[in-house]
C-alpha cells in the first residue's frame, strides 16, 4: 500500500503483484461526507417517494429512505466485509408515520451526494473500529459474512454475547478474526466513547450541526483495508506517517513494523508508476497483454465493458483465441472495476463463446477475480448472447467523476458537431442577412478547421453566400474559437 499526502489532497493505492487495484483520493477542502454524524431536520416529507428530505448544514438536503428509518439493521458494508443482516419488518411503515416537517433527527451519511443528488443518509448510527461495529440504537450480534470458519463465527458470537453493552449491538469485522477478548474490548470501550461524546454535542447543538466527523482518508484506510496480508506500507509525508504509526499502535500494533517512510526525492506514485495507472484509469480503452482490448463506457444508467480481440489472432482456432482473450479480459475487467470503483448495474460484453465447457470456465474466472473485490457485488450467468450483468454497491463517487468534470463544449458526451455540421449551420445563420439594406461585406470568423473547410470541399457554401448577399464574405481563422463556434460581423 502506497500513501502520499501533502498540504492539498492524500492519495493511497493498494497493489495486488505490483499493480494497483483500489486509488483512493482525498482533497483537503472537500473531505468525504461518509461516516459523518449530524443532528438535522427534516424540511419535506414526501408519501408518494416514502421519503423524506432532511437539511444537515451541506447545500443539498440530504435524501432519508424509509427503510433507513424503520429497518432495524440497514446492510452494512464496513470496507473488507459485509456485515450479517437482520431480516427486514414484515411491513414497513409509511413516511407520514415516521417523521414529521420540523422534527428534529440524528441522521449519518450513507452514501456522498452524486451529480444532482444530495447525500443519503440514515437514522441507524454504526461507529466502526478496528475489530468492532457498534450499533448504538440497534439491539443485534453480527459477525462478518467474510469469516467463513464455523467454529471462528461460534467462538466471536459468544465473546460478542458477553461484551454486548446493555443496549445498542456488536458486529466483528473482517479483521476480528482470531483476534483476543482483550483486543475487542478495547475496540469495544474506545467507540461507546466516540458514542457518549457525540451524544453529550447532540445535546448541546440546535440543527443542522455536525456531531461527529469520520477519520480522515489516510487513518481511515489503514483501519478498514491495511491487513497482514500488505508486505508494507509506504508513506510519503511525514506528519501523516506519524499519525498512522500512532493509530497503528493503540489499534494494531503487530503492523506498526510494516510501516516505511518514503524518503526519496521523486514522489512516492512516481516512483511505483501510478500516475501512469491513473492517466489510463481515465481512458476508454484499456490495452490488454494479448493484444486485445477493453472500452468502458460509464453512462447515466449502467456502465458498459465490450472486450475485442484487436490485435490477438492467436495461434490454433478462433474459439481458443476467444477463450484465451475472454479469460486475460476478465481479470482486467474486475481489476479496472476496483480501480476505478465503478458501481451500479455492469453489463460485460464478452466475445462470444461456442462451446458450453469455455462459458462456464470464464464466468468462473470471473467469480474467483470478483472474490477479491471488497465491495459487495452480485453477478448473473454468461446469457446467450454473451453478456454478463452484474451489480456493485455504489456508496463514494467513482475516480473519474473525482478527478475529471464534464467538457463544456460537449456536456459530456464525448463528441461534438461535425466541421460540415458546423458549416450548414453556419450557413443558415448567413443567409438572415440577405434582407439587410447597406450590407457591403460580411466577415466570417471560424476555427482553422472550419475555415479549411470552407475554403476547399465546402466551398460551395462560401460561393452561394456571396452570390446570394451580393457581397464580399471574409474569412477570419481563430485558433481561440471551438469548433462549433463561429462569429458573423457585418463590415
Amino acid at each position: 500500500m502506497l500513501i502520499e499526502s501533502d498540504a492539498h489532497q492524500t492519495r493511497i493505492a493498494a497493489l495486488e503483484e505490483d499493480r494497483p487495484t483500489e486509488i483512493f483520493v482525498e482533497r483537503h477542502r472537500h473531505r468525504g461526507l461518509v461516516g459523518n454524524v449530524y443532528k438535522g431536520r427534516v424540511n419535506r416529507v414526501l408519501p408518494g417517494m416514502q421519503a423524506a428530505f432532511v437539511d444537515i448544514g451541506l447545500g443539498r438536503d440530504a435524501f432519508l429512505y424509509v427503510t433507513d428509518v424503520a429497518e432495524a439493521v440497514a446492510a452494512l458494508e464496513e470496507g473488507e466485509a459485509e456485515a450479517e443482516e437482520r431480516p427486514p419488518p414484515a411491513e414497513t411503515p409509511s413516511i407520514g408515520d415516521l417523521l414529521r416537517v420540523g422534527q428534529e433527527v440524528l441522521v449519518q451519511v450513507i452514501k456522498e451526494p452524486l451529480l444532482n443528488k444530495g447525500a443519503r443518509v440514515s437514522t441507524h448510527v454504526t461507529l466502526p473500529g478496528r475489530y468492532l461495529v457498534l450499533l448504538p440504537a440497534v439491539r443485534h450480534l453480527g459477525v462478518s459474512r467474510r469469516i467463513e470458519d464455523e467454529a471462528e463465527r461460534v467462538r466471536l458470537r459468544s465473546l460478542l454475547e458477553e461484551l454486548s453493552p446493555g443496549t445498542g449491538g456488536l458486529i466483528v469485522r473482517t479483521a476480528g478474526e482470531g483476534k483476543r477478548r482483550e483486543e475487542f474490548e478495547a475496540d469495544r470501550a474506545y467507540l461507546v466513547g466516540v458514542w457518549e461524546r457525540l451524544q453529550r454535542r447532540a445535546e448541546a447543538s440546535a440543527p443542522p450541526a455536525l456531531l461527529h466527523q469520520e477519520l480522515d482518508l489516510a487513518l481511515r484506510v489503514v483501519r478498514d483495508v491495511f491487513n497482514a496480508s500488505f508486505s508494507v506500507l509506504w508513506v510519503d509525508g511525514e506528519e501523516t506517517f506519524e499519525r498512522i504509526v500512532e493509530f497503528l499502535d493503540q489499534v494494531q500494533p503487530s503492523l506498526t513494523g510494516r510501516v516505511r517512510l518514503f524518503r526519496q526525492d521523486a514522489s512516492l506514485f512516481e516512483r511505483f508508476g501510478i500516475e501512469e495507472e491513473i492517466e489510463k484509469a481515465l481512458e476508454s480503452k484499456v490495452w490488454l497483454k494479448s493484444g486485445g482490448y477493453l472500452v468502458i463506457n460509464p453512462t447515466e444508467a449502467l456502465v458498459a465493458i465490450d472486450v475485442n480481440t484487436g490485435r490477438f489472432v492467436g495461434h490454433h482456432n478462433l474459439e481458443d483465441t476467444v477463450l484465451r482473450t475472454n479469460l486475460e479480459a476478465v481479470a482486467e475487467v474486475v481489476r479496472q472495476i476496483r480501480l476505478r470503483d465503478l458501481g451500479g448495474i455492469i453489463v460485460i460484453d464478452l466475445i462470444d463463446m461456442v462451446e458450453k465447457e469455455h462459458r462456464e470456465q470464464v464466468f468462473s474466472a470471473l467469480e474467483q477475480e470478483l472474490r477479491k473485490d471488497r465491495a459487495k457485488n452480485k453477478v448473473l450467468s454468461i446469457s446467450d448472447f454473451g453478456l454478463v450483468e452484474l451489480t456493485r454497491k455504489r456508496s463514494r463517487a467513482n475516480l473519474e467523476r473525482l478527478l475529471t468534470q464534464p467538457c463544456p463544449h460537449c456536456q459530456g458526451s464525448g463528441r461534438i458537431a461535425s466541421i460540415t455540421t458546423t458549416c450548414l449551420k453556419l450557413r443558415r445563420e448567413a443567409l438572415r442577412l440577405r434582407d439587410r439594406a447597406h450590407l457591403r461585406e460580411v466577415l466570417l470568423r471560424v476555427h482553422p478547421e472550419v475555415a479549411r473547410a470552407l475554403q476547399n470541399e465546402e466551398r460551395a457554401i462560401l460561393d452561394e453566400l456571396e452570390r446570394v448577399l451580393g457581397v464580399a464574405v471574409l474569412l477570419r481563422s481563430d485558433p481561440d474559437l471551438h469548433h462549433e463556434r463561429f462569429d458573423i460581423l457585418e463590415v
